[in-house]
């Protein structure tokens, strides 16, 4: 495995209007490619994680997909050459709006371009161009990254023969997108986003940690929320001389799952991220979904859902798998019983490996 950036020459035209001045796109990879140059795996995150998604003897660190890349597992790195992408506009290595801005010596702050997901697709094939592929096996994509998949494949088709979308879907539903909104304007309204022009040192964690604390429970499901904490309180914690502090234990999880990520994430990558994932739809590419299924050229591809997402829920997968099989030849649809949510795919691999494994084995 190797972590490698890929330098873009020149300027990239932003899909939506403006362009970047030779930015920069972080990825991994693990694994060999063949003789043949024809066993690449391009994997697309979702909005918050990094390119690392299994460790490595350079990098021992578990990888958010720890349990899905490696020797026997189902992106089996003895078949394989798995290529992890790190989103443009992300802040972990990849050019986004914490980075410097070439022309001014300033972050960029929010002089940064609108991003969409199309940018993100184009900078996973600025990856795969720079390093020589003509065709890929699959590209994967999970939560947002199956959208910037999907963009991927519309907008360079043919180059791969296979897609898989793991919770995801073709374009955003209202729910999803008033839940990002609301999170976006708990991070803007906090008095030290300062306009996005921010100290970094000092950036508005309330906003990031309440827009954390609400995603976490559209990620989770409410069966599981049930069964893991129940009316179970605690005692100990919160604020003793508000009314109103927590003493339950699934405020108790949320605050710590709101501490642990914030400082860990630019606030304003967020909220570029965010937006994207809201922009995104298939039918732009075409004037409609069926339009935008049809000018994708893949032999087969793999919808997988979960019963108790929220955030991507299985009417979507539905509507994802529908608009494939009308083009593709080949397409599998999978639906899981899963008790944990949109993020079943991160913690739940006995479910996951097995679907995976039938993709790649068939």
């Amino acid at each position: 495995m190797s972590s490698r950036i890929a330098k873009v020459a020149g300027d990239f035209r932003m899909h939506r209007g403006g362009s970047l001045r030779e930015p920069v796109i972080a990825y991994e990879t693990w694994g060999e490619l063949n003789a043949a140059k024809d066993n690449a795996l391009l994997l697309f995150t979702g909005l918050s994680p990094s390119a690392h998604a299994a460790s490595s003897q350079e990098n021992r660190a578990s990888g958010w997909w720890e349990d899905m890349i490696g020797s026997g597992l189902p992106l089996d790195t003895d078949r394989y050459f798995v290529i992890c992408i790190n989103s443009l506009g992300s802040c972990f290595g990849s050019t986004g709006p914490a980075s410097i801005d070439p022309r001014t010596g300033q972050r960029y702050g929010l002089s940064f371009p609108i991003l969409t997901l199309e940018d993100v697709a184009e900078g996973g094939f600025e990856v795969v161009r720079q390093l020589g592929l003509q065709r890929l096996h699959t590209v994967i994509g999970c939560s947002m990254g199956g959208m910037s998949a999907l963009a991927f494949c519309v907008r360079h088709p043919g180059i791969s023969d296979g897609f898989v979308s793991v919770s995801s879907a073709a374009r955003a539903l209202p729910f999803s997108i008033a839940v990002r909104s609301l999170q976006r304007e708990m991070i803007v309204k906090d008095p030290k986003w300062c306009g996005g022009d921010y100290d970094p040192s000092d950036p508005p964690l309330l906003g990031q940690r309440l827009a954390r604390k609400l995603g976490m429970i559209t990620y989770r499901s409410a069966a599981e929320w049930e069964q893991r904490f129940g009316r179970e309180r605690i005692t100990g914690e919160g604020d003793p001389d508000s009314p109103f502090h927590g003493d339950f234990a699934v405020e108790s999880y949320l605050e710590a799952q709101a501490n642990k990520f914030t400082g860990q994430f630019d606030p304003n990558c967020y909220l570029y991220l965010s937006r994207a994932s809201d922009l995104f739809d298939l039918a732009e590419h075409g004037g409609s979904l069926r339009a935008g299924f049809e000018r994708l050229q893949l032999k087969r591809a793999m919808v997988v859902g979960v019963t108790t997402d929220i955030l991507f829920p299985l009417q979507q997968q539905r509507e994802l798998a529908a608009g494939l099989q009308k083009v593709v030849p080949e397409v599998l649809f999978e639906s899981l019983d899963c008790l944990k949510g949109h993020d079943s795919f991160l913690v739940e691999m006995d479910a996951f490996r097995p679907v995976m494994c039938r993709y790649f084995d068939t």
